[in-house]
């Protein structure tokens, strides 16, 4: 008998390398873990891909903005969005890179195919170009003169270009999409492909570029490079290792095609049009299901730099931590709708879902099994007719979040989950723990009421893994069990009868107050610099000093800076400028020498926190020795001022 597990691909879009991703973009690689996580849990080998798409014009500008190469840009951001993915604990097997050196090979060999079948031929392209989204438009495909899909600028542009001719294949995707009601989902978006563009006509689709460099060639034609929408929706296929001469990897054999491709809906043309039509034209099998997910929208608009209503992943996990960030984006958006995101709503459900509903129950219900039995859990058998309403829903909470996972209505399978937390909340207000526990011949029936909880617990926090790992994983550990598959979860009464909880529950999740999360944001805000925010047409009270030798970055890197405390302070005797200072940094003491006498006093210098380089080379000041430098600032008048760090540091914290 066979114990092969069933295979399963997903995928996220790959992340364009133009800047650092907001919560929004964020959202997509969080929600497509939630489903690989639980894709495990039910027992299927999981290939998790994602990654970022790498070249194209606004790349090679803004890299020619920075002053460094394209593949200079792209490696510093594609790091920031590994690190951003690393942060949210999601699972990815495969990281993409397009700038890889097999991907741009197969690339160029897709190309190649495709143009020597005929699918592919050269030509001329006149129309109008977004630099953004890579894209050329018609005049009737504007929205009010600007880019349909990001309403930014667009360019006339003419260049020799070659084409993909989708009118081969428009009749084949048109039949397959009718007949295969699940390759395109939600609904709403199948019917936009379908009456926007497919069935009016498809226009040929420009494949190649003259007009900038930072591309993959055309090996047979090397003035143009390969466009960035064949080059990048080809990851999908090179990335488990598709061969274009027929060699493909193992991992290519083994999960081809993708059970999933999960992207965001302003991309869905792309994927659900133009990717099965290259792979109608490359013989390869489409992928089973195209999902194009709403937006996540911060207030009441799309998140925008240029609106100034950004948020990002990392700002959020430091107010709130990981698994709240995860459990607001999955929970918070509707299946084909968009969700919204705002700080507010964020300590609403901090308080009410995270800390109360889930955190209290998990607190209350260890703390009563160590009050009242050592913390040792016995199901004593002991049964009331309230308890039956709890283990039935409990065993099928299961099979109803498996039922919303397979429709990849993953904030509905959240709901399920929450709606058993909160019937053991219940549960316990309708047993009343602390009530049996007065009277000793309720002792046996008090074991059972604390077992059921546990029991159900155990099913929630298995089923909460997929979506908040990191809390599912702290629940179990403290209830001294592990994590169930969904098999586990479907019977009730499998917590080992006998076992014991930890002493001390854990808080999993502290209570908030929306006043103070509002003014730590609104101070964060104000601290950040914004140089059009600071320049005036006629600068007051400022300083222009004469402009030394410009340093490398490797010079300044030999400079140690670090914070130091003032222990010890005195005059140098027979000297009109010099203190001379005992400073504290990390475990050691330095005597540092200052021309700062005339603006403090020694009992003013002792306790102050203080930033010093500490590797400057030891001199001899007035006679005696100084181990480094007080950093200060020196005004128009040639008083200085030490230089003090904003919030109160350790001694020896560095300054970077």
């Amino acid at each position: 008998m066979c114990n092969c597990k069933k295979p399963y691909y997903i995928t996220t879009a790959i992340a364009y390398t133009s800047g650092k991703p907001h919560i929004g973009n964020t959202y997509e690689i969080v929600l497509a873990d939630s489903i690989a996580r639980f894709k495990r849990q039910e027992g299927y080998e999981v290939f998790f891909q994602t990654g970022t798409d790498e070249h194209g014009q606004k790349i090679e500008n803004k890299a020619g903005a920075a002053g460094i190469t394209p593949k200079e840009f792209v490696d510093g951001v594609a790091a920031q969005i590994q690190d951003i993915w690393d942060m949210m604990n999601t699972s990815y097997d495969k990281f993409v890179r397009t700038t890889d050196t097999y991907h741009e090979t197969q690339v160029q060999k897709i190309f190649k195919k495709l143009y020597e079948k005929g699918d592919i031929y050269k030509g001329h392209y006149e129309g109008l170009y977004c630099t953004p989204c890579e894209s050329f438009f018609t005049a009737s495909q504007l929205v009010d003169g600007k880019c349909p899909d990001c309403g930014g600028e667009v360019q006339p542009a003419k260049e020799e270009a070659y084409f993909l001719k989708l009118s081969n294949y428009t009749d084949r995707l048109i039949e397959h999409i009718k007949t295969h009601p699940e390759f395109i989902q939600p609904e709403s978006r199948k019917n936009e492909m379908m009456n926007n563009f497919l069935l009016p006509g498809l226009q040929d689709l420009c494949v190649s570029r003259t007009s900038f460099k930072w591309g993959i060639p055309v090996d047979f034609d090397e003035k143009h490079v390969v466009y960035v929408w064949l080059d990048a929706l080809s990851n999908y296929i090179t990335g488990p290792g598709y061969d274009t001469d027929g060699s493909h990897g193992e991992l290519y054999n083994k999960f081809w095609p993708a059970d999933l491709h999960l992207i965001g809906k302003d991309i869905l043309r792309f994927h659900t049009i133009y990717w099965p039509i290259m792979l109608m034209a490359l013989e390869v099998p489409l992928p089973k299901q195209v999902f194009g997910h709403p937006w996540l929208l911060q207030g009441e608009g799309k998140m925008s730099k240029s609106k100034g209503n950004v948020l990002y992943a990392d700002e959020l996990v430091n107010f709130f931590g990981v698994d709240a960030v995860r459990y607001f984006v999955l929970h918070e958006m509707p299946f084909d709708n968009d969700g919204v995101i705002t700080w507010e709503l964020m300590v609403e459900r901090m308080n009410s879902d995270l800390a109360n509903t889930l955190g209290n129950l998990v607190n209350r219900t260890i703390s009563m099994s160590n009050k009242y039995f050592g913390g040792t859990v016995r199901n004593a058998g002991v049964k009331d007719a309230v308890d039956e309403e709890l283990k039935e829903l409990a065993v099928k909470t299961a099979d109803k979040v498996v039922a919303k996972m397979e429709q990849l209505r993953v904030a509905d399978a959240l709901t399920e989950i929450f709606t058993l937390f909160k019937r053991c909340n219940k549960y316990i207000d309708e047993t009343m723990p602390w009530v049996l526990a007065k009277e000793e011949e309720k002792k046996e029936r008090l074991e059972t009421v604390l077992y059921n909880l546990v029991e159900s617990i155990t099913i929630g926090a298995s089923l909460l893994h997929s979506f908040m790992p990191e809390t599912a994983e702290k629940i179990l550990a403290q209830l001294n069990t592990g994590v169930r598959n969904i098999e586990g979860l479907k019977e009730f009464g499998l917590y080992p009868d006998g076992n014991k909880v930890t002493e001390t529950p854990e808080i999993l999740f502290a209570r908030l107050d929306i006043k103070e999360v509002l003014e730590k944001v609104e101070a964060a805000k104000a601290a950040e610099v914004k140089p059009e925010e600071t320049q005036t047409e006629e600068p007051v009270n400022v300083i222009d000093i004469p402009a030394k030798d410009e340093i490398s970055y490797d010079d300044f890197m030999k400079m140690q800076f670090q914070v130091g405390e003032i222990i010890a302070c005195e005059e140098v005797p027979k000297s009109k400028k010099l203190l001379c200072s005992q400073v504290r940094i990390g475990s050691q003491v330095k005597q540092i020498v200052s021309g700062i006498k005339a603006y403090y006093t020694p009992e003013q210098m002792v306790g102050k926190k203080v930033m010093v380089l500490v590797n400057l080379k030891p001199a001899k000041l007035a006679g005696i020795l100084s181990e480094g430098m007080l950093l200060c600032a020196e005004n128009e008048n040639g008083e200085l001022a030490l230089m003090i760090p904003e919030k109160d540091m350790t001694p020896g914290a560095e300054i970077c």
